[in-house]
């Protein structure tokens, strides 16, 4: 009791020490800060060469694992981390004291990997992306899983089969929101789902394999798993090994720091206090890029940073990250964002207001004068107002049934999922009031409508370079664009308005915090991590399931080891070089070899071509680490007994077996036991690394229930209790097997008992 007593007090010095490990950070306010500073960088990843390519002398740490770069930015042992995009969002929204810098340093195009040699597979899935593509789920499962806020993901219930050969997927679990693990041990995400929905339309059933992320391509290439579907961005030097698919992602590299102390302190004082548009100027200020928003912005603010953003959800993003001041948008759009994110407000005052109309192409303006007629007709019959009246005045989100015609000639429209009520995505189509026009207007022209989903700012230059045939998506009309496109008859009028959070405007019922926000107390702040760690979705439960492994493979890779090692002590003793020379070469090797690069050798080498559990290969490798270790102990342990006593031992009528069990090994076993409780309880602890081969042992159930919480340090504090535990345990059964066997002891208790 005693121990457990110094462990928790030394648990507990720990955590405050790391604690207080923030002075060393180095402010970064830019990229250009980074050129000398301590960078992190996931190992493989293209966030490393980047990092080392754009900052030389800079000082770049590689981890497996992106929680591992968040503590040490924390305690101060890095200024900054390199990240994929979506990774470093979700960090800045669970961990208030870090911001994401605005300059990208990569964009990349996220790809599923597959086998080289499987032209067949790759194939299949570039047709299935395409068609993911087209029908808008991918821009749908955008939406659901890339939030700007933490509300709950909105998961497809999609259908597998449960007989057929498994299409087995390799995945890093540990990157939220692309792959991780829910609450019932799922491995879910944008990437887990787009499995699900590719091996359903194979009609395969489906297998994941969670590992660590440097571990995916040997997995692959060894045939361990068909494709890789882990947010992975297809590279020159990767395409050696493996082929890439299609992209179904533009992703990026960021920088990921810590706030500097003016933005922590102006977020200490509660707000900006915004009471009109003016106090806009000098702050920073987020627009949609190509919207009618910029130029305003850039006329009227001329001292504001302006922050452009590609999609209305990054828009939503940077505001409730403190990414930027305020955005400005269109009051229409804003009324679902306003209703599911309470911490935001708008500015009563409407900035200006516009005309709503369908842009098209110079050249086409019998297409625009048709658009008008068809126009006027609706608004006549009544089928216009009766669409304001569902889309606009009643929010309802379900699209009509319009007829359309049985042909193959089509109408494209150019249009993008900025927002309800005019474009959206719902059941993995578009859907509003542009796409019901849109579908209304290519009927009555006796053709079938396609919509092309881009960003907003690409529309424009579509319908002008003639990509497509006209575009719908609550577009404002502004002198600027008459230039370069023609407008139909306006259909609609809207007023932006300024976006911001409720604590940065004046008189919203949030009131500014007159003094810096309570910190809780240590206790208070280790039963919010309990809670939060262990009990939340249940996550003890991954605890002991990992808990059950580490000791599965502990025990089982120790018997085999110390029985292995029996033979190979044996072997190394034996006065035949046909013996002694392979036991030599094999002590020699594996004490020389790492253990990782053993047990990666074993599983995706020796063991490539064969469908074999990956905990009985662990068991495997540890058993041969162990072995080589435990067999110079036997050996040093039986050397050390003087011959004189087996021969003794013959002399007095015992065979050489007899004299060597009998009268040796009794005593060795004395000698070599505390060596191998030391190499034992290292044995305990090496298994931690069994993640690159998808076993999720104790500390892989840490990595993945801080890739849910993203708390730095409490998991790592929690596992470390428990290996300390596994470890005094086996280390006491130990003790009472050392104490059983030792013959003095045994002696003196029989001179007690007569």
């Amino acid at each position: 009791m005693r121990t457990l007593y110094l462990l928790a007090w030394t648990v507990v010095a720990a955590t405050l020490a790391l604690a207080g490990c923030g002075d060393q950070h180095r402010p970064i306010n830019g990229v250009e800060d980074l050129r000398e500073a301590r960078i992190g960088v996931m190992t493989g990843s293209t966030g490393e060469a980047a990092a080392k390519e754009r900052f030389p002398q800079a000082d770049i740490k590689s981890f497996d694992d992106i929680m591992d770069a968040v503590a040490a930015v924390k305690s101060g042992q890095l200024d900054a981390i390199v990240t994929a995009y979506p990774t470093a969002v979700q960090v800045s929204k669970k961990n208030a004291g870090f911001r994401i810098l605005d300059e990208r340093l990569t964009d990349e195009n996220t790809s599923i990997a597959i086998r080289k040699g499987n032209p067949e597979l790759l194939a299949a899935v570039n047709r299935i992306i395409s068609d993911l593509r087209a029908d808008g789920t991918l821009a749908d499962m955008k939406r659901r899983w890339l939030k700007p806020d933490l509300s709950p993901y909105e998961e497809l219930d999609i259908k597998l089969p449960t007989e057929g050969k498994p299409l087995r997927i390799g995945v890093a679990a540990t990157r939220e929101p692309f792959s991780f693990v829910d609450k019932d041990g799922r491995v879910t995400g944008h990437d887990g789902e787009l499995a699900r929905l590719i091996a359903a339309r194979l009609g395969r059933p489906i297998q994941f394999y969670n590992m660590k992320f440097m571990a995916l391509i040997p997995a692959l290439q060894s045939g361990k798993v068909d494709m890789i579907v882990t947010g992975m961005t297809a590279t020159d030097e990767r395409r050696k090994y493996v082929d890439f698919t299609q992209s179904y992602f533009a992703n990026a590299q960021v920088v990921l720091t810590r706030k500097t102390a003016a933005e922590a302190a102006t977020a200490d004082a509660g707000g900006l206090e915004l009471t009109s548009p003016a106090d806009l100027a000098g702050k920073r200020i987020g627009v949609l890029l190509g919207s009618a928003q910029v130029p305003y912005a850039q006329k009227n603010y001329a001292g504001a940073t302006l922050l452009q953003y590609q999609n209305f959800s990054d828009l939503v993003l940077g505001v409730t990250s403190g990414k930027v001041d305020a955005a400005l948008y269109d009051e229409d759009s804003l009324h679902d964002v306003l209703r599911d994110n309470p911490q935001l407000g708008t500015l009563k005052q409407p900035l200006f207001s516009s005309d709503v109309a369908a842009g098209f192409n110079k050249g086409n303006g019998a297409l625009r004068d048709r658009f008008n007629a068809f126009l006027a007709q609706i608004r006549a019959n009544g089928v216009y107002d009766d669409m304001v009246d569902r889309w606009i005045t009643r929010r309802q989100q379900d699209m009509p049934d319009i007829p359309m015609p049985d042909t193959d000639d089509t109408l494209t429209i150019g249009t993008t999922d900025g927002g309800f009520p005019f474009e959206t995505v719902k059941n993995n189509e578009l859907a509003g009031f542009d796409i019901e026009m849109g579908e209304r207007f290519a009927a009555s022209l006796g053709k079938r409508v396609k919509f092309a989903n881009m960003e907003f700012g690409a529309l424009i230059a579509a319908v002008a370079s003639g990509k497509v045939d006209m575009i719908t998506a609550s577009i404002f009309i502004t002198p600027e664009r008459q230039k370069r496109i023609d407008f139909s008859d306006p259909y609609y009028k809207t007023s932006t308005l300024v976006l911001a959070l409720k604590s940065n405007i004046a008189g919203s019922g949030v009131e500014a915090a007159s003094a810096p926000t309570r910190q809780p107390g240590f206790l208070e702040s280790v039963a919010d991590s309990f809670q939060s760690n262990i009990i939340h979705e249940k996550r003890y439960l991954l605890i002991l399931e990992g808990l059950k492994v580490t000791v599965i493979i502990s025990v089982l890779a120790t018997l085999l080891g110390t029985a292995l090692g029996a033979l190979i002590c044996f072997m190394r003793m034996s006065g035949s070089p046909l013996l002694n020379v392979p036991a030599k070469g094999y002590i020699s090797v594996l004490r020389g070899m790492p253990v990782l690069v053993l047990l990666m050798l074993i599983y995706y080498v020796a063991f490539a071509s064969v469908n074999i559990s990956p905990v009985l290969v662990a068991v495997i490798a540890f058993g041969m680490n162990f072995a080589a270790y435990v067999s110079e102990m036997y050996r040093t342990g039986i050397e050390s007994i003087d011959r004189g006593q087996s021969e003794a031992g013959v002399a007095m009528g015992f065979t050489r077996v007899q004299a060597f069990v009998h009268i040796v090994l009794p005593q060795a076993v004395q000698r070599i036991l505390p060596v191998y409780k030391g190499e034992f309880i290292s044995l305990v602890k090496m298994t931690s690394i069994v993640g690159y081969i998808a076993v999720q042992d104790l500390t892989k159930a840490s990595d993945i229930i801080r890739s849910r919480t993203f708390d730095a340090f409490f998991p790592l504090v929690m596992v470390a209790i428990l290996y300390f535990l596994i470890s005094w345990g086996l280390m006491q059964f130990l003790g009472h097997l050392e104490r059983t066997t030792d013959p003095k002891r045994r002696r003196r208790k029989a001179r007690r008992a007569s």
